[in-house]
């Protein structure tokens, strides 16, 4: 499934940003262009980690940003960055972060599947090297179909 959702429209490489917020902004900006989100959907992913703290970053230099289906979600899409430099989302375990992979999902069902799906090539090391070094969306994405 995830061959389906991500596509070169929704994968940037090597990308600056300026703080976690704007990380966050950037990913959810591909999933709006997308046609996967509302703009508020954006907000929603960035007021979660206020609210809640960074409990997205989930392994060292990953961090999975998402928010609640009715905060804007049209269809399940995923969008992955990688940093040119890794920035610190306040998780002392797994900060550095160098990959946002933001997720929206219009049930929990399909949040489930894909979160299961992303974890599967998440928790590959060699895999995630890879992703970190790719220099193009290509090169992730065929990552993605292996």
């Amino acid at each position: 499934m995830l061959k389906s959702w991500l596509t070169e429209k929704t994968i940037k490489v090597k990308i600056e940003v300026t703080d976690w917020e704007d990380a966050i902004r950037k990913g959810g900006e591909l999933l709006e262009k997308d046609d996967s989100i509302e703009s508020r959907y954006i907000d929603a992913m960035i007021d979660s980690v206020k609210e809640i703290g960074p409990y997205i970053v989930l392994a060292p230099g990953i961090a999975m940003p998402h928010a609640r289906p009715e905060a804007g979600a049209k269809k399940i899409g995923i969008s992955l960055l990688t940093l040119k430099e890794a920035v610190n989302f306040g998780n002392k375990e797994h900060d550095p972060v160098s990959i946002v992979v933001c997720l929206c999902a219009i049930d929990h069902s399909t949040h489930l599947t894909a979160m299961t799906e992303l974890v599967k090539i998440l928790g590959d090391d060699e895999k995630v090297k890879k992703i970190k070094a790719a220099e193009n969306s290509r090169e992730v994405i065929e990552l993605f179909r292996k």
